[in-house]
């Protein structure tokens, strides 16, 4: 692509260390674990949430050799490398994606913003004009600051579009990509609540995100959604409108919803009659398929191709998942595209989840590749081999290239369709292996998807991993942003996680850099300990049976009492070795359950200070009531409760180890006492005690069900055991797969509590049963069997749930029951 010599004049960068101004730089990378082709990788040292200046030598062990950084860095021990220095590397990165994108001026680039819908807009336009255009577009939701040049990067001189998707979180933030992205073509998919608490008003962030179409030569838009006073701000570009309420370049005349849950979609477009038949009935899946017909109909793609492959779309999964598979395997699922940029992060995913168990590769023909095919495939099998994948199966015509470059001790085997491989595979084939399914949607991965996953309860609980790293992020910058030295996070993954899984859980906050993990019995940190966690775990409630087993997995308990310390000192002077272990002292400051009194003090420090091998990590204590501002005077009590016994024990044990007092609501509204480190629980998972902060966070957690069958009932009819559902008019009773059993309390029935499905609540009927629940879809007449049911998360929180049947949100989360089926997604 670029010479690190034209890299250097375009940034004005200062070179540190120069070993060779001409060597070639094709790929950019700032994360130091996702590095696929590094001789021609220039890693940029970005100070984001972490900063990738500690990572420089993590990315030079991994064959990096080039490095765009901020900082002085001694380079005496990366004396083969090459370094530039710019002022700001993400200002960098911005410039180089600019200078990139100048290198095209005459390529056909589609902008796509707005509060929802981008990313399955793009994903749509790339499978409905995949047959007329060479396309590139944003790898999964790369629309931030880094993604958007990260995408642009991307492009290449044999594509002859680009789809690129746009999002912004604050005010002065488009401009700088609208200057990136160039858009010929506009798309404003709609205007919701979305990072509102960045904006003064909504109008504001409107005017914010129509900055990316300031140069553009059309504009499609949703003309309901859009005020003209802002869209006829924008001068010299047409705007081309689609509406339902008013004339409009597409005119949606009428929406009929189909006895298959399809919708029959009339419509005018530049005075002629249009029909499509959409595969969907939901009101946002239909709004974002009428921005991308009114976009094929810009690009002249024929009204009856429009209609066939209208016809064809499906609701896409925007994330990779990881499910368990049969035969003890575990799958990682990918199946919603495959090219180079997304290939290298599947991949990263497969080793991380694979552990022990052999890893295995699924992969189809790279069709959304350009480039000359053996040149692909070498790539491949060199991104194969470095994973240490141990089999590939390829499915399709030209991935029986990638053979040639393959070790003789890499089983591969060759399939022309998938039709093929799942009549002559076995299922016994696949027996403990971590299996990555990945390939171009026109190949029905799916399926094989479907022949390899575990037939499990049809209840799920999907776990969000993208939400659950976003929500660490915004506590992160919280701290940071009030804090002028660094505070430590401690994760609770105690009771499985809240219910989403300790393992996975685990995993990624191990990634994302936690400082401590805490579970409440030792078991639970056994099993973390044996899935590969390093990082430090307390344990809340150490037993005598238990000190053992924490001593020899590494695990530091919480001590609250005399006669826990003396156990646990007796047990490690009796245990054969020299034991160093940790422990954490709990003092108890007006929540009255676990702790130290102030009269204790005395003994505590006898104790330490005659056995040193013992040695206190931290000393902290439980705030009652950190949600509520009419007890802060307690609050505020207990801090200086807590301050007077730490400084008690200090003085006595001649150091300080770490503070902590506030749990997630504490962190938000008591800055004052953040000390040295804090205790996330319910906000990582997406829960918080103000609406403001809410407002930041994402759901982590969504539950959801399948209706099992619908029937209609007349009037005056009663549903459910004792007869509880009696019905006052005639009504469609749906059964949906959940019940008490898999943690929807009784108290959700009659109609105290409603699930979400196509777009409208559905309230319960009669009780909740031990396996499943009547719910009213007669207001619902799309509603079908088989389809997905949300019991809570994006559409309905848990803490609505929570407030319906009498609880918090904590006791919803860890009741979901183990039979209910698991799924983790990343982008």
């Amino acid at each position: 692509m670029y010479s690190l010599s034209t890299i250097q004049k375009w940034l004005d960068a200062e070179w540190l260390l120069q070993n060779d101004a001409a060597q070639v730089i094709e790929h950019l990378a700032f994360d130091s674990r996702r590095i696929a082709f590094p001789e021609q990788t220039l890693f940029l040292a970005l100070t984001a949430q972490r900063d990738g200046h500690d990572f420089i030598t993590d990315a030079y062990l991994r064959g990096v050799r080039n490095f765009l950084v901020s900082k002085n860095i001694d380079t005496q021990a990366f004396s083969d490398a090459n370094f530039l220095k710019t002022d700001d590397v993400l200002r960098g990165l911005q410039t180089l994606a600019k200078q990139h994108r100048a290198q095209f001026p005459h390529l056909t680039v589609i902008g796509i913003t707005g509060s929802n819908g981008k990313t399955i807009v793009k994903e749509w336009l790339f499978e409905l004009l995949r047959d007329d255009f060479n396309i590139v577009r944003s790898p999964a939701s790369f629309n931030s600051q880094i993604g958007v040049p990260m995408s642009v990067w991307q492009i290449r001189p044999e594509h002859d579009l680009a789809i690129i998707e746009v999002g912004i979180s604050g005010v002065g933030e488009m401009a700088t990509l609208a200057d990136i992205v160039k858009p010929t073509i506009g798309i404003f998919t709609n205007l919701g609540a979305a990072h509102d608490a960045g904006f003064s008003s909504r109008l504001e962030k409107l005017q914010e995100k129509f900055k990316l179409f300031d140069k553009a030569k059309y504009l499609i838009y949703n003309k309901n959604d859009v005020t003209e006073t802002v869209a006829t701000a924008l001068i010299g570009t047409q705007k081309i409108a689609w509406s339902e309420n008013e004339e409009a370049d597409l005119f949606i005349k009428s929406k009929k919803v189909l006895t298959d849950g399809s919708t029959l979609v009339k419509a005018i477009f530049h005075k002629k009659n249009r029909e499509v038949q959409l595969p969907f009935s939901d009101k946002a899946m239909l709004e974002n398929a009428f921005s991308c017909w009114l976009t094929m109909l810009h690009l002249k793609i024929p009204p009856s191709v429009c209609a066939l492959r209208l016809a064809h779309l499906a609701a896409l999964s925007m994330r990779l998942d990881v499910r368990s598979g049969i035969n003890g395997s575990v799958i990682v699922n990918d199946s919603y595209s495959n090219d180079l940029t997304s290939l290298p992060i599947a991949l990263d995913v497969l080793v991380q989840k694979s552990r022990n168990l052999p890893r295995m590769v699924i992969l189809s023909d790279l069709m959304q590749t350009a480039g000359d095919a053996n040149a692909i495939y070498k790539q491949v099998a060199h991104l194969v081999v470095e994973k240490g994948v141990q089999k590939l199966i390829g499915i399709g015509d030209s991935i029986g290239l990638i053979q040639q470059f393959l070790p003789q001790n890499l089983d591969f085997r060759h399939f022309r369709t998938t039709a093929a491989f799942l009549s002559q595979i076995q299922n016994a084939e696949f027996q403990q292996a971590a299996i990555l399914i990945k390939g171009a949607r026109l190949f029905g991965f799916e399926r094989i998807a479907a022949r390899l996953s575990a037939k499990t309860h049809k209840t799920v609980l999907e776990v969000n991993l993208d939400a659950l790293a976003h929500n660490l992020i915004v506590f992160r910058n919280l701290l940071r942003g009030i804090n002028p030295h660094p505070v430590k996070l401690m994760a609770m993954v105690k009771a499985s996680a809240y219910g989403s899984g300790s393992d996975e859980v685990a995993h990624l906050l191990e990634q994302r850099g936690i400082d401590y993990l805490t579970v409440a019995y030792a078991d639970e940190g056994v099993t973390l300990r044996k899935a590969g966690i390093k990082s430090p775990i307390m344990v809340m409630n150490p037993e005598i049976a238990s000190f053992d087993t924490m001593l020899r997995f590494d695990l530091e308990p919480e001590i609250y009492s005399l006669s826990v310390l003396t156990d646990f000192v007796q047990f490690v002077q009796n245990t054969e070795g020299e034991w160093r272990s940790k422990i954490h002292l709990k003092l108890d400051t007006g929540m009255h359950r676990l702790g130290f009194d102030a009269v204790d003090l005395p003994e505590v420090i006898r104790i330490l200070t005659t056995h040193q091998y013992i040695k206190v990590a931290s000393i902290f204590t439980h705030l009652a009531a950190t949600d509520g501002p009419e007890h802060d005077s307690f609050t505020h009590l207990q801090v200086s409760r807590y301050q007077t016994m730490y400084a008690t024990l200090t003085e006595g044990l001649g150091y300080k180890p770490m503070r902590h007092v506030l749990n997630s609501s504490g962190i938000v509204r008591f800055p004052e006492y953040h000390f040295d480190l804090v205790r996330l629980g319910r906000g990582m998972y997406g829960v918080a005690s103000s609406e403001e902060m809410q407002q930041k966070l994402q759901v982590v957690q969504t539950l959801k069900a399948t209706i099992s069958q619908i029937k209609t009932i007349p009037k005056s009819e009663t549903i459910g055991y004792s007869r509880k559902g009696i019905l006052h008019r005639d009504s469609r009773i749906a059964t949906i797969s959940i019940g008490y059993a898999d943690g929807l309390r009784r108290t959700a029935s009659g109609g105290q509590f409603s699930v979400f499905l196509h777009g409208k609540l559905a309230p319960t009927v009669g009780n909740v049963c031990m396996d499943m629940t009547m719910i009213d879809v007669t207001d619902i007449p799309e509603a079908r069997e088989g389809d997905d049911v949300e019991v809570f998360g994006p559409n309905v929180s848990i803490q609505t749930l929570a407030d319906a049947i009498g609880t918090i949100a904590h006791e919803v989360f860890t009741s979901i029951s183990e039979r209910v089926k698991r799924v983790y997604f990343q982008e």
